[in-house]
């Protein structure tokens, strides 16, 4: 039986899928330890407001919730999560390899010391991607951070490249693609299709029915750049009778800002969503839109979407775009900010619903066969092999 330790800030829902299967698997006993539990405050803090995911999060898998001395706990600061315990937790664990979730919280660089002062071989599991400009200090800082762990579980091509250009090994890096529970996306859309129906669903969100609709999901903030989505559309609007219309899911900082651009213009604000209602608005779309700048490290709305049959237009910032967007197949991309050039993209791919439906179907496609769990769980346990010398 091989122990495992899986170390993370907070039950994530697009993590815990795979950590229950993982738990699952023969061989396997994992232990998960979690920062902190967000209250609903925390939770939706960039929402700006306050909820609990609407999905279980904490059943399939064993946990333990580690003490944090932040003096102030937070999802949003590097400090927010401060819990010295992981170090006595994994002495006296001993586990045979810990995975953790990036390098971004202090308390995931408070277990990498603990794997480095008990011998244990540590995983990451990061979304660096390369395309956020840093000095060069940093990218020093980074390389030296990087030599010190056993292996890699890379989430895309971008991901991979910035591990190799870090002076990662090839064969340290192990696939475990960013994914969604793909199924439950798709089979929850398909159901509101059917019931109320994609005119109902339109009706509800203040939408017509026969013109196309572009979905925007996500936290209103400035990384995500929602108000391009926004100008998009006053300049197709300045062209002549509205073609296109859209729907904004979320809130956030920037959400006032954005209901008064968006006055007379085609444009409906659904609020926050959670996760039971979120796929309401994929059945009543025909079309994702992220114009996120590179803060967007990967973009799990895409997977998302696409599990519900939707294509993307994304900006080439994203860093999902090199792997789940082929131009005229499962999307397009456009280049971050140019606002002419996602109105264009917009009204053409608007006028061919055809397409759209195709490009759709495309999307989902590549979303089931290659961006699902069963694939993270395969590239963990190979990891896993690796850092243990059980491989082969």
């Amino acid at each position: 039986m091989m122990r495992v330790a899986m170390v993370t800030t907070h039950p994530i829902q697009y993590q815990v899928p795979w950590l229950q299967k993982l738990a699952a698997r023969d061989g396997i006993d994992l232990q998960v330890f979690f920062a902190m539990i967000p209250d609903a405050q925390e939770q939706g803090r960039e929402f700006g407001v306050s909820f609990a995911w609407d999905i279980p999060l904490l059943q399939g898998y064993s946990y333990k919730v580690l003490e944090n001395v932040a003096r102030v706990p937070s999802l949003t600061t590097f400090s927010g999560c401060d819990t010295p315990q992981i170090h006595r937790e994994i002495r006296k664990g001993r586990f045979d390899a810990v995975i953790v979730n990036g390098w971004v919280a202090k308390t995931c660089l408070q277990a990498l010391v603990a794997c480095r002062l008990s011998g244990t071989p540590c995983i990451v599991r990061g979304e660096a991607n390369g395309l956020r400009p840093r000095a060069r200090w940093k990218h020093w800082a980074h390389h030296v951070l990087l030599g010190q762990y056993s292996a890699f579980l890379s989430i895309g091509g971008n991901n991979r490249r910035y591990y190799l250009e870090s002076g990662v090994r090839a064969d340290r890096i192990f696939s475990t693609p960013y994914c969604v529970d793909n199924e439950r996306f798709a089979s929850a859309a398909d159901a509101w299709r059917r019931e109320p129906g994609r005119a109902g669903l339109r009706a509800r969100f203040g939408l017509d029915a026969d013109r196309p609709v572009f979905l925007f999901s996500g936290k209103f903030v400035e990384k995500k750049r929602p108000g391009d989505v926004i100008d998009a559309v006053r300049m197709l609007a300045g062209e002549g009778p509205p073609g296109v219309q859209v729907l904004m899911v979320g809130d956030g900082a920037l959400g006032a800002e954005l209901r008064e651009r968006a006055a007379g213009l085609p444009v409906r604000f659904a609020g926050f969503l959670n996760q039971s209602e979120i796929t309401a608005a994929y059945a009543a779309a025909d079309c994702l839109v992220l114009p996120s700048d590179h803060g967007e490290t990967w973009g799990l709305v895409v997977n998302e979407g696409m599990a519900c049959g939707l294509p993307a237009l994304v900006s080439d910032q994203v860093g999902c775009a090199a792997d789940l967007v082929t131009p005229g197949r499962t999307g397009d991309v456009f280049a971050c900010g140019d606002v002419a050039a996602l109105a264009k993209l917009m009204g053409s791919r608007g006028r061919d619903p055809g397409m759209l439906k195709q490009m759709g179907i495309e999307a989902h496609d590549l979303v089931r066969d290659g961006y699902n769990f069963e694939r993270v769980v395969d590239g963990v346990m190979a990891a896993l092999a690796a850092v243990t010398g059980t491989e082969g």
